[in-house]
């Protein structure tokens, strides 16, 4: 079992820049694949990044990569979203997700066991 807790979301103005956490319980964490999804207001959940347990891999939706940057403290149990100049339709909840095992469709909600509770991020323009 894996517990997730997101924090570092809030309010900032459009070109702004945020650094999102996901802390993660348990002692195997440098095994897990880890994920970033957003869900927007009336919108499905939508694939941000990923990144391999083993390795470090990363793997970024086209639309977002250059912006968002994913990365992993195993030292930490903990995973990064970065997110640069952000725009008003990035206003979202946010979520991280990790999974044992990782899976070629890394950008699918469903292939993740364990979700976080989610934080907010409002980009005001």
């Amino acid at each position: 079992q894996v517990q997730l807790i997101e924090s570092g979301g809030g309010l900032v103005q459009a070109g702004g820049s945020l650094r999102l956490s996901c802390a993660a319980s348990g002692r195997t964490f440098s095994t897990y694949s880890m994920g970033w999804f957003r869900q927007g207001p009336g919108k499905e959940r939508e694939f941000i990044a990923a990144i391999k347990g083993t390795g470090g891999s990363t793997y970024y939706a086209g639309s977002l990569k250059g912006r968002f940057t994913i990365s992993r403290d195993n030292a930490k149990n903990t995973v990064y979203l970065h997110l640069n100049n952000l725009k008003p339709e990035d206003t979202a909840v946010y979520y991280c997700a990790a999974v044992s095992r990782w899976s070629s469709r890394y950008y699918n909600a469903d292939q993740y066991a364990y979700w976080g509770q989610g934080t907010q991020v409002t980009v005001s323009s």
